[in-house]
């Protein structure tokens, strides 16, 4: 099995190195395609008015001075096209992509863009406790197993999934469990407001992970009790059930 690895925290982040030792569990094939810098929140974005540039560092191992959608899309279309990979693994994120996260995560991202080219695709998410710890090792020692036994399905086209570990030592993990997307009961952006040496106004945006008070079910719920969340999430995000409704409205 051919992994191709990626994320949105950067090449040299430590979920790199974390999920290079959890496609080594899987395979000795690994490539990796990750970002020069950072891209948190780059969602699906792609780089269309400025130059790609592309940085060897072995025959496996490239980073690109662009989004993660452009990442996954140099890799199958460009740098590995006749051999293309048999499975994505983006992350593993620093922090959690729970609820609506999924729809700014360039980690979530790179997994729907794998999936869009027909290529399986998985993202993972390591949650922090309350104190910033990351306990990596959650995700390095349990991921394996599970992506086993996700690939031994058939997922159905246009679905990746979604994996989140708890911010939990292994040893406290409580078990696994399939989950639907939550969404938080409150906002976590904050807006900072300042004013530079020359007098003009500018803005940091912040964002506080918390998980509210989730519903039983979502995935918020899940990693909030300590238990490993995967959730299979479609590309399509068609209202399949108010097309009748509308058709009779417009007719």
């Amino acid at each position: 099995m051919r992994i191709l690895l990626s994320n949105d925290d950067g090449f040299d982040a430590p979920g790199m190195t974390v999920l290079k030792n959890i496609a080594a569990a899987l395979s000795d094939e690994v490539i990796v395609v990750a970002p020069a810098k950072e891209q948190s929140g780059a969602s699906r974005s792609l780089t269309l008015h400025d130059p790609l540039r592309l940085n060897k560092h072995s025959d496996t191992e490239y980073s690109v001075e662009g989004t993660p959608t452009d990442c996954v899309m140099m890799a199958l279309n460009y740098l590995f096209k006749d051999s293309p990979p048999d499975l994505i693994l983006s992350g593993v994120n620093r922090g959690g992509n729970l609820g609506e996260d999924v729809l700014y995560s360039g980690t979530v991202a790179a997994a729907s863009e794998g999936t869009l080219l027909g290529v399986p695709s998985i993202a993972i998410s390591q949650c922090q406790n309350e104190a910033g710890v990351f306990f990596w090792e959650t995700a390095e020692e349990l991921a394996p197993d599970i992506i086993r036994k996700l690939l031994e399905m058939t997922w159905g086209e246009g679905t990746l999934m979604n994996i989140n570990f708890p911010p939990v030592p292994t040893d406290q993990v409580e078990g696994v469990v399939v989950t639907r997307q939550g969404k938080r009961d409150l906002s976590n952006l904050s807006i900072d407001a300042r004013v530079d040496a020359r007098g003009r106004d500018y803005f940091w945006l912040g964002y506080r992970p918390s998980f509210g008070d989730p519903s039983e079910g979502d995935d918020l719920h899940a990693v909030s009790t300590g238990r490993v969340s995967v959730t299979p999430l479609n590309l399509n995000l068609t209202a399949t059930g108010l097309l009748d409704d509308l058709r009779q409205k417009l007719a």
